[in-house]
Formats: C-alpha cells, structure tokens, sequence
C-alpha cells in the first residue's frame, strides 16, 4: 500500500511517499539543480518533523529528483530576501538550532536510519544536507565540495560538526578551506560517503531493506548510541551502552536466538 503526502510547507518542492515502511523524501526543484530555496529549508525541517510523528516509517530514503542531489543554497534568491534569512538564522531554544542547521540537523534526530542517495551535484548546502543522513550512497561521478568559502562563507548548517566527524579535522579543513571538488569515488575514500555505486539508488534501497529486518527498538537505539558516542566522554558512551542494553534485554523475544 503507498501513501503519498506532500509536506505542510509552502513551495511544494520536498515531497515523500511512505510505501512498506520507507519514506522516500525528494528535492524536487530539478529545473535548479535542486538548489535549496528559504522555503526548501522550512520544508526540509517539516518533513523531518512529520516523519518522526510517522510509527509506520522503518527507514528513510533522500535523494534529488533530476541531474542532480543539490546544487546547494539558492543564494541570489536568498539574498533578494534579508528579512527571510533574518528570520530563519534565529536559533529555537527549544531544538538549540536555527532553521538553516535543523533542515539538516532533524536528519539525524529521527528514530530511524537516514540514507542519501547522491547522484550530479552535492555541494555546499547540498553536501551538509547529505552529512545529516546516517548513511550516503554516491554515483562514481558526483561531484562532491564544500563550497561556502567561494563564496565568502562557511559551512554553517550543521557542516563544521558532521563534517568533523566523518572525514577527520585535517580532512574536513582539506575540503573547507580549498573548496575542491571530488568525485564520488574520493567521497568514500575520504569517508564523505559511505558507498559507491553506478545504481546508487539500488544499493540504498538494499541497505534500508537490510535494516527493516531488524527490531526497529534496537536500530533505533543503536542509531543513538552511535550519535551520542561521538563527542561523549567514554564513561558516559558506557554507561549509555549499559541502560541500552538492559532496557533491550527486558523485551527481547528469545525465540529464534543464537545457541542451544
């Protein structure tokens, strides 16, 4: 059974389908490379948000409809509007974000597994957006940059710290400070990405289909731990681990384990 929504958001140009558990999200601005308007952000942000209201959903999958994942932010469109960017760079204090680093940063707070599917352009905000999903799948040919300092800027979408975590500061300040671009190949080999395939999409869809086999309460756990793991000292990584586990142990189904 497929359920099609469309995001409570103004421009329309994020749309999902939920079918059999996976939530398929697109940018869906593909005559701009899908580059990310002030509404794009609000509707990356109210995706995010619904789908964690979502129980039905086992996995997400986010990708770009035309020749490319994201070009990046809009920022000619952008900055015909101060008053919008004004608006948006205030910070919640109830999320600690504003609305540039939650339509990244909400990725990574849902229960689920996040997969980016990237195929033609990943750049600047495009880039940091693929960093919020938990895993990313690239075609050998995309091209991948941190892009802000060309422009005078920096990465300010949750980038510095994603960014920081997946490649390594020496890394992360190769890629920021040069803005260099590199195909989906170097990606993985840099740690940017997590896999490489021509069908990109294939192998996001078995990766999600691999993790909808398990007890969603432990792959949602787990994707916690991992996250928190990062930057925690190692006592509380620990301790976590134990309240885990035992809050898992309490509900195990004990048929079908491993042993006699």
């Amino acid at each position: 059974m497929l359920a099609r929504m469309t995001a409570l958001t103004l421009a329309g140009t994020v749309t999902y389908e939920v079918a059999e558990g996976v939530a398929r999200v697109r940018l869906a601005r593909p005559d701009k490379l899908n580059a990310l308007t002030l509404e794009m952000l609000d509707e990356l942000v109210a995706t995010a948000r619904a789908l964690r209201r979502d129980r039905s959903v086992r996995a997400v999958v986010l990708s770009g409809e035309g020749e490319a994942f994201c070009a990046g932010l809009d920022l000619r469109a952008a900055l015909r509007r101060p008053g919008g960017i004004a608006a948006r760079f205030v910070p919640r204090p109830w999320t600690g974000t504003n609305v540039f680093q939650e339509a990244c940063w909400a990725w990574r707070r849902l229960p689920v597994p996040v997969v980016a599917v990237v195929h033609g352009h990943c750049l600047g905000a495009g880039l940091q957006l693929a960093l919020g999903a938990d895993l990313r799948v690239t075609t050998p040919d995309a091209h991948w940059s941190v892009r802000e300092v060309r422009w005078g800027l920096v990465p300010d979408m949750g980038g510095t710290r994603t960014l920081t975590e997946v490649v390594g500061l020496d890394v992360a300040k190769d890629l920021t400070l040069t803005a260099r671009s590199v195909d989906g190949t170097e990606a993985v080999r840099l740690g940017l990405a997590t896999r490489v395939a021509v069908d990109a999409a294939a192998v996001a869809d078995e990766l999600v289909s691999q993790v909808g086999r398990h007890d969603p309460r432990a792959v949602a756990r787990a994707k916690r731990l991992l996250d928190a793991a990062v930057t925690a000292p190692a006592y509380l990584t620990l301790a976590r681990e134990r309240r885990t586990q035992l809050a898992l142990l309490a509900r195990l189904d004990r048929t079908g384990l491993p042993g006699r």
